[in-house]
C-alpha cells in the first residue's frame, strides 16, 4: 500500500476542485481563486498534480456568508473580510 504525503486527498476523498466547487455555487473558478487568494477561502488539501482541493461543506457555507453581507447586508469585501 502506498503512503500519501500529508496535505494530499486520498482517491475516495469528498474534497473537490475548483471547477466543481464553482459549479456547485453556480460562479467562475475565477471568483475561487480570488476568495482564496483574498484568504476568505482556504484549500483543505492538494492533489498529486498541485490543484487545490476544498471541503464543498465548509466552503459553500462560506461562499454562502459572503453573498449574504454582500447582497442583503450591503458590507464591501474589506468589511466581510474583519468578520469571517
Amino acid at each position: 500500500m502506498r503512503k500519501i504525503k500529508t496535505g494530499f486527498a486520498t482517491p475516495n476523498s469528498h474534497l473537490v476542485k475548483i471547477g466543481t466547487l464553482a459549479a456547485m455555487f453556480n460562479i467562475l473558478p475565477s471568483t475561487i481563486n480570488f476568495y482564496t487568494a483574498e484568504g476568505f477561502l482556504k484549500a483543505d488539501g492538494r492533489t498529486r498534480g498541485g490543484y487545490r482541493l476544498y471541503d464543498p461543506d465548509k466552503a459553500i457555507a462560506t461562499l454562502k456568508k459572503i453573498e449574504s453581507l454582500q447582497n442583503k447586508k450591503r458590507f464591501s469585501l474589506k468589511e466581510i473580510k474583519k468578520l469571517i
